[in-house]
């Protein structure tokens, strides 16, 4: 599954004086999170935000990784799946076809939390590769876990930089699906809700429920709606009065930046 790591544009900045986009882009994905559910994680952000529901408002959250683990609390921000730190106390430790199959494919996960190197109107999301303007393709991860969470779970969010090149008309390829040709769920035999939300450094995006394409829910603060809309490669749906992404509160900025990323590996 494809992690998130945020690493240039504003992510790394302040929009506000002493909170970074970063921060706010944990807090906007741990918002999206309720209490009880069942939640596949990947690893950077979306783990982060994951961790920050559960130590706030929803404490009887279930985060599974799609290697096995679930319900665990990671130590000392891990770097990746390998990363025995990120199995600490974890209440089970079994295996990729329990995640997937028993979980995923049984129907019971309700959401999902996905990094994308692209992102396009319909919420379809590659992973696999990019095409340079010198015509040639670079091969990336591709999908591991991302089609199964894309397809099947209940709703699917993303975390991810909002650069042009990153959000285009069109993905260069269809790894994971959201609506596709902007065609409902059952239309395209998918069981899963389909993409949600879609957290950049910038904004929180959602979909329209008729036309299926992107649509602005917040702005966040700092951040120009003009500079918003220079930085998307589609048309986006743009509400008449557009809300503020909520800040981070004190004890989130604290959990943040005490406890659960304190070195700051996917904060910064």
């Amino acid at each position: 599954m494809s992690s998130m790591q945020v690493s240039e544009g504003t992510k790394g900045k302040e929009l506000v004086p002493g909170i970074r986009a970063t921060e706010i882009m944990a807090a906007a994905g741990a918002r999206e999170l309720r209490d009880g559910e069942v939640v596949i994680v990947g690893l950077g952000l979306p783990e982060v935000a994951t961790v920050l529901a559960k130590r706030t408002h929803a404490p009887r959250l279930a985060a599974l990784l799609e290697v096995g683990v679930m319900n665990s609390v990671p130590k000392d921000t891990p770097v990746g799946l390998a990363d025995s730190r990120i199995f600490y106390r974890a209440t089970c430790w079994s295996g990729f076809l329990d995640v997937m199959g028993m979980n995923l494919h049984r129907g019971v996960v309700d959401a999902g939390f996905l990094g994308a190197l692209e992102l396009d109107r319909f919420g379809n999301i590659n992973t696999t590769l990019l095409k340079q303007e010198s015509g040639k393709v670079r091969y990336i991860n591709g999908s591991a876990g991302g089609n199964d969470v894309a397809s099947l779970a209940k709703r699917v969010m993303v975390i991810m930089r909002h650069e042009k090149r990153k959000l285009p008309l069109a993905v260069a390829h269809l790894t994971s699906p959201g609506f596709v040709g902007g065609r409902s769920r059952q239309e395209l035999g998918l069981r899963g809700g389909g993409p949600w939300r879609v957290i950049t450094d910038m904004a929180v995006l959602g979909f329209d429920s008729v036309t299926h394409s992107a649509a602005l829910v917040s702005l966040h603060p700092g951040i120009r709606l003009e500079e918003l809309i220079e930085n998307t490669g589609f048309p986006l749906h743009i509400p008449k009065e557009v809300p503020a992404t909520p800040l981070p509160t004190a004890e989130e900025l604290r959990l943040l930046r005490e406890e659960i990323d304190p070195k700051r590996v996917y904060l910064r």
